[in-house]
């Protein structure tokens, strides 16, 4: 028993073949796979190229090779050929300026008197022996503060931090202030007073349910005691697999 196997028994709605458009008939166009039962039209088609192959040797040229006008059939024409060469360069070296280069008006004219003119040039190169130093080498002693060696000084005061040592809020005692010591509560010695404090609220104990208002009711929506037409609806989808219900009549 345990090696045989379970049989499921077959539910015929399980079981469903394929529909209408599941099948294909063969096409009544075209060559290939034609409908044998209809009658077919013969079929042309264009031939497939051929392969490089076979045109290796034709070596020759097609219909629009070249052929030179100047080639004849016993040489080549023998007319004279002329062609515009570009313009070569002036071999002579010595190039004279033209009118245009001379600028005859920023030369001062000759025999009037005009003031000098002087240029500044450009800084000489330092040389070794040349160990004197610039004018800038040199630095002047100020004229202000207390450390000029060959001027009379005026008096100078300076502010400087407070000192803790011999101040005038140095503690040589070393006693504690006023507000060192703790202070003693008049309650201890003194009559006492009377004392309030303020507690929290309370809340009388009572029902802490929930309780609808005025407006959770909706008497517009309620229609029992009134006149209506009636009312459809469309029921659930049931399974397939349920025995339809027979109703013998008699």
């Amino acid at each position: 028993m345990g090696d045989e196997e379970r049989k499921v028994p077959i539910i015929a709605a399980r079981e469903r073949g394929p529909g209408p458009g599941r099948y294909g008939l063969p096409a009544a166009t075209g060559y290939a796979e034609h409908d044998p039962r209809k009658k077919r039209a013969p079929a042309f088609s264009f031939g497939a190229r051929l392969e490089n192959s076979m045109f290796k040797k034709d070596c020759s040229p097609g219909p629009g090779y070249f052929i030179d006008s100047t080639v004849t059939r016993i040489g080549r024409d023998g007319t004279p050929s002329y062609s515009i060469l570009g313009r070569q360069q002036d071999p002579n070296l010595v190039q004279t300026p033209a009118p245009g280069a001379y600028s005859p008006e920023k030369v001062h004219p000759q025999g009037e008197r005009h003031a000098p003119a002087y240029s500044m040039a450009m800084r000489t190169r330092y040389r070794k022996r040349d160990s004197t130093p610039a004018p800038n080498v040199y630095t002047i002693p100020s004229f202000l503060g207390s450390k000029v060696p060959t001027r009379m000084n005026s008096a100078s005061f300076s502010m400087t931090g407070r000192s803790k040592t011999g101040g005038f809020s140095e503690d040589l005692a070393r006693a504690p202030g006023p507000g060192a010591y703790n202070h003693i509560r008049p309650d201890i010695t003194k009559r006492k007073a009377a004392g309030y404090s303020m507690l929290g609220r309370s809340y009388m104990p009572g029902d802490s349910t929930m309780k609808p208002g005025p407006g959770a009711y909706s008497p517009e929506n309620v229609l029992v005691n009134k006149r209506r037409l009636p009312s459809y609806s469309l029921g659930i989808r049931h399974s397939e697999y349920i025995t339809p219900l027979i109703v013998e009549v008699e």
